[in-house]
């Protein structure tokens, strides 16, 4: 009996979701994310650019960190661009990348007035295949190829590009609706006869140019699913990247999960929704972007009834009005907010005020010195951060002192 299709999530807040104009992250709350993304269960993160030298220290130390045994089961993967040349300087830099993503451009309009002569169809063929093959010889894993531009690519040649991509040894191909120009009537069209066509595993990356990214992903999905291959959806927390935005990650698990139509779709199994409100919260203060307060699942108005007719049915049988319950996206848990004397660890902490911090984390120091070596890190993080430090930060310094001091280490 032929194995039933799933659908599994990269997410790609660490890669596409920092190319949103006007913010950023650092690197240690780059490495919250994946250490919350690992723990919501989800099968990779897009972690970064082996190829930009500021990221070198971070990428490095997030591989060293799986090695330990302290991000697993989760799959770490770089973004390049489909030339043999980035590849070979991307294991250079970063020598235990076993995954990784190569992009290139595959619409008329990107081939004609992006690459300019450079690059005609033929040729973008050659140089992703030449780009395959050499990050197979470095020692990838997994390699996904990227079609930049799918949706405005004319079918015919897509089936072209991933035919030659899968005999070049890819494992999946991204189809990228990197304009978010299709609709879900489009996207399950295209992919459904490009997943029957090559017989190759599908990758989702939608954006919210037109407001419909989750249900473009989600209908993209189903069409690989529906042509009897894995899909996996690019998701980014609270929907962050580029112009208008990507997949919202939550979003996408509660439209596969309690959707209509979709009960017999299989999601990969290790996603914990329970760790929701967690990551969205972190992200939010990380990114310095509120959660909007009508956000799917953990807005502050998911759960929030106040018409009169809205909030008896609710009383009465919460699948009244709720189609899932607050407390399966780790929510309902009373917050508590210090309203009295409150000692903060920052750049200018001393050893007093800095133990009494983590004495209430509850992480014992044997000694002063000990004490000392963690709070020189602390400081560093701030400075790094620029903002003041959370809980779970405090102790993934505290826990993994050399990782974090590989992170915040740049050299120009």
């Amino acid at each position: 009996m032929a194995k039933k299709p799933k659908t599994y999530l990269i997410d790609v807040t660490n890669r596409d979701g920092v190319q949103t104009s006007r913010i950023c992250l650092s690197k240690l709350q780059k490495t919250m994310i994946n250490t919350f993304l690992n723990e919501m269960g989800v099968f990779q993160s897009e972690f970064g650019f082996p190829l930009t030298r500021h990221e070198t220290n971070y990428l490095n130390a997030n591989l060293e960190l799986v090695q330990k045994g302290g991000m697993k089961p989760i799959r770490l993967g770089g973004w390049l661009r489909a030339t043999k040349e980035d590849v070979r300087n991307a294991f250079k830099l970063v020598p235990h990348l076993k995954h990784v993503n190569l992009s290139i451009s595959t619409s008329d309009q990107m081939i004609t007035h992006k690459f300019k002569g450079k690059l005609d169809h033929a040729s973008v063929i050659q140089e992703m295949m030449e780009a395959v093959k050499e990050a197979r010889k470095e020692g990838a894993d997994s390699i996904g190829v990227n079609a930049e531009d799918a949706s405005r690519t004319r079918v015919e040649y897509l089936i072209e590009f991933a035919l030659a991509a899968k005999e070049a040894g890819a494992d999946r191909i991204r189809y990228c609706d990197t304009l978010g120009f299709d609709t879900p009537f489009s996207i399950y069209e295209r992919i459904k006869i490009l997943a029957e066509r090559v017989k190759i595993p599908i990758e989702v990356h939608c954006h919210n140019d037109l407001g419909m990214v989750v249900a473009n992903s989600i209908a993209g999905a189903k069409a690989a699913n529906d042509a009897g291959e894995d899909a996996y959806i690019n998701t980014c927390v609270n929907g962050m990247g580029e112009r208008a935005g990507n997949a919202d990650l939550v979003s996408v698990i509660l439209a596969i999960k309690f959707g209509s139509g979709m009960q017999d779709y299989l999601l990969d199994d290790r996603v914990d929704l329970k760790v929701s409100w967690k990551i969205c919260k972190y992200a939010s203060y990380a990114f310095g972007v509120p959660i909007p307060i009508n956000q799917p699942g953990v807005g502050a108005n998911a759960f929030a009834h106040e018409s009169g007719i809205h909030a008896d049915g609710a009383l009465k049988d919460r699948r009244n009005y709720e189609l899932y319950d607050f407390e399966e996206l780790g929510r309902g848990e009373p917050e508590i907010i210090e309203t009295g004397r409150k000692i903060t660890a920052g750049e200018y902490s001393g050893i007093k005020g800095f133990r009494n911090v983590y004495e209430k984390l509850e992480v014992p120091f044997k000694d002063d010195a000990e004490a000392t070596k963690i709070l020189e890190l602390v400081r560093y993080a701030n400075v790094h951060n620029q903002r003041p430090l959370v809980d779970e930060e405090l102790k993934f310094i505290a826990t993994y002192p050399d990782i974090a001091r590989k992170i915040f280490t740049m050299t120009p």
